[in-house]
């Protein structure tokens, strides 16, 4: 628990809107001496390094799918579009050799079902995230090839590209110099 605190204060840091302790404590949903402590211990630090440190890696299934984009058009679940796809979106640095989503944990089974209808389970170019904090994950809406896309903050993407390492962290350098 005590991670996912520090994960969404992070967050919330990095999201650039002015806000006072009070605020990013009810945001985040801790207590303001909480907030105050966890700023105290984050002076002069790198927070994309410390929130790569805090961050766990989220329970994932992977999927073949023939056209993934088809099926973010049409779905009504929610989701947030990271990694590969993302950065090639935003930057095109990328090849976009996999698409990551966030899902809520709730969300599986629906999601499982529609996938396994539209492709197959297993290694391939789709991956679903189980995202147990889901409600603090902000998403933007972005229009590509006339489908509205949610894709995660680019906090959040800078963030994801680093943990896959390879030519994944250095798009994600590229993306710090322009945030």
């Amino acid at each position: 628990m005590r991670n996912s605190k520090k994960e969404r204060i992070i967050r919330i840091l990095l999201s650039k809107k002015a806000r006072t302790k009070y605020k990013i404590a009810k945001e985040a949903e801790c207590t303001p001496s909480w907030v105050y402590m966890f700023l105290k211990q984050v002076k002069d630090k790198n927070l994309y390094d410390l929130w790569l440190k805090i961050k766990k890696k989220p329970k994932y299934r992977e999927y073949l799918i023939k056209e993934p984009l088809e099926i973010l058009k049409e779905t009504k679940f929610d989701y947030a579009l990271t990694t590969y796809f993302a950065e090639t979106i935003i930057q095109s640095y990328l090849f976009p050799l996999r698409y990551d989503i966030y899902i809520k944990e709730g969300d599986l089974e629906g999601w499982h079902k529609l996938l396994t209808d539209n492709g197959f389970y297993g290694k391939g170019n789709f991956r679903i995230l189980i995202y147990d904090d889901f409600k603090f994950l902000e998403k933007q809406i972005i229009n590509f090839k006339n489908i509205k896309l949610k894709l995660v903050t680019k906090p959040q993407l800078i963030v994801d590209l680093m943990q896959e390492n390879g030519p994944a962290k250095e798009a994600a350098e590229m993306l710090m110099k322009n945030v």
